[in-house]
């Protein structure tokens, strides 16, 4: 099983047509991803890798049964792209875009709170790498080839340290069921506690591995979910033991401003609520495996 995308999964990419979009819905295609078309506004009726293009979101969910969408659309416009996506009744999307004013992802947060949680669309992003749940789907830009099949699920801010986890895994024979990005900006769509809740209904996610950061109190919050909600084990490596508090460390959001931010305090809280903790990303795949062993 995975979580957010499978095989059958309709996706359609928003900057279908420009040249990241382009570059990064081949490779999904070539993965093995079901992409069904693509979205860029005056161009609708056209072909572009020989699948449709729609001049709207609305028009590729009704002629091709899109449920799924990728934003590739710059930063100016990419929180129009989302929330067209929401209102045409995408169920999850991608922002992958770099860049959104965080002006801009304060209004989408308001807008999508305007739909029942149950109707709500799904948002992971902005500024992160994506979703992969391996040999199934690709809605990313992540190195499909690195993640191999399993049971381990993957929460992260930061999208080559998720990478890295899943080579380090491979390698050791471990599998990924989904990895999932949430984006490394001080507004994102989703929380580590909303991937939990889903990798705590997959039955075929065993264990969770979350990648943290310095700044803000996510990770502790995933803390207390873990140990108040979460049947599985949680492994958490938090990335910013060295950083200098109060400067900006390339994330947005990773800048320590208050107390419980740190690297060390979260390490030290989440240790209190036994969460297993990763001391270097050199050791990720080493304790994933001596975690299921004692499972």
């Amino acid at each position: 099983m995975s979580i957010l995308i499978n095989a059958e999964t309709r996706i359609i990419v928003q900057g279908f047509t420009g040249r990241i979009g382009t570059f990064h819905a081949q490779e999904m295609i070539n993965y093995g991803s079901n992409i069904v078309g693509g979205v860029t506004p005056g161009k609708g009726g056209q072909q572009h890798l020989g699948l449709p293009i729609f001049n709207t979101v609305k028009e590729a969910v009704h002629q091709v049964g899109a449920e799924t969408s990728i934003i590739f659309v710059p930063p100016a416009f990419a929180a129009d792209s989302i929330m067209e996506a929401s209102d045409a009744g995408i169920k999850y999307c991608v922002a992958i875009t770099d860049g959104i004013p965080t002006q801009d992802m304060m209004t989408v947060k308001s807008y999508l709170r305007r739909f029942p949680k149950e109707e709500r669309m799904l948002l992971t992003g902005p500024n992160c790498a994506g979703t992969i749940s391996p040999g199934r789907s690709m809605l990313g830009i992540m190195p499909g080839h690195i993640f191999s099949q399993g049971n381990v699920g993957i929460i992260g801010r930061s999208g080559t340290l998720g990478y890295e986890a899943a080579d380090q895994m491979k390698i050791l024979g471990i599998g990924i069921s989904t990895s999932v990005g949430i984006g490394g900006d001080p507004i994102t769509g989703s929380s580590y506690c909303d991937i939990l809740e889903k990798f705590e209904l997959d039955s075929a996610t065993k264990i969770v591995v979350m990648i943290g950061e310095i700044g803000g109190p996510q990770e502790v919050e995933a803390g207390f979910f873990s140990k108040n909600y979460l049947s599985k084990p949680l492994i958490a490596y938090i990335a910013g033991l060295t950083a200098p508090e109060g400067r900006r460390m390339g994330h947005a959001g990773a800048i320590i401003s208050s107390a419980g931010e740190s690297a060390a305090e979260k390490v030290a809280i989440l240790e209190e609520l036994n969460v297993t903790i990763c001391p270097t990303p050199a050791e990720m795949g080493k304790t994933v495996s001596e975690v299921l062993a004692k499972i």
